[in-house]
């Protein structure tokens, strides 16, 4: 199995970024998928996740209304924009894989929960 990150770079405060996960070696559709970020010194966070076929999503109350993430099952590939960007949102992003059977609205929020993990890509906002 594996999950490859893309998109991420350097951008100025108030841009947009389009973070893209492609996977491999799983039945892509079977697995929620879920976005996290770690900052230098921090925990890792979740920022978002979506379930199966895309129908549910959840984001984090620091970048809702900004970010939104999508899915295209057919290209094995999920897909983060970053919009509004603030240097707050600075960090090193990673895509997982969980094969969570449970309810739509409960997808899983911890890093525990999920299964399979990208390598992480930077993406570093300047103000």
């Amino acid at each position: 199995v594996q999950l490859v990150e893309s998109g991420g770079g350097v951008v100025q405060a108030g841009g947009s970024l389009r973070l893209s996960c492609a996977a491999s070696g799983l039945t892509f559709s079977n697995y929620v998928v879920g976005w996290f970020r770690q900052a230098p010194g921090r925990e890792r966070e979740l920022v978002a996740t979506i379930s199966w076929g895309g129908g549910s999503t959840t984001y984090a109350d620091s970048v809702k209304g900004r970010y939104t993430t999508s899915r295209d099952n057919a290209k094995n590939t999920v897909y983060l924009q970053m919009n509004s960007l603030k240097p707050e949102d600075t960090a090193v992003y990673y895509c997982a894989a969980s094969s969570y059977r449970g309810p739509s609205n409960h997808l899983p929020m911890s890093r525990r929960g999920y299964d399979y993990w990208g390598q992480g890509i930077q993406v570093t906002v300047s103000s």
